[in-house]
């Protein structure tokens, strides 16, 4: 399950016992949207072990400019609530799925 980030929930979720996965996205990017399935499903797959949130950068400017966010998609990956890996820019599914993998 996918979770909204918020800036009222961001740093509850980041320092959370379960690994973050955060996609920043907002509605008019292309790459964004052709990712999201991708992510969606992985949300599903990996419930229960990581949780999945979508940041959208035009409504929490201030999260994205705390991580330098300056392309989008840009995918972080956090743990510990420290930022392990990121990915920037669309995506194969497999891709993600390494990433997602290592944050275990």
């Amino acid at each position: 399950m996918e979770v909204t980030i918020t800036t009222e929930n961001f740093e509850s979720l980041k320092n959370g016992e379960l690994p973050l996965v955060v996609d920043f996205w907002a509605t008019w990017c292309g790459p964004c949207r052709m990712i999201a399935p991708y992510i969606a499903q992985l949300a599903e797959e990996y419930d229960g072990k990581i949780v999945v949130g979508k940041c959208d950068v035009e409504e929490n400017d201030d999260i994205a400019m705390e991580f330098g966010i300056r392309n989008i998609p840009t995918i972080l990956f956090i743990k510990d609530g420290k930022v392990v890996d990121k990915h920037v820019g669309a995506a194969t599914k497999a891709k993600l799925q390494e990433k997602f993998e290592k944050l275990l």
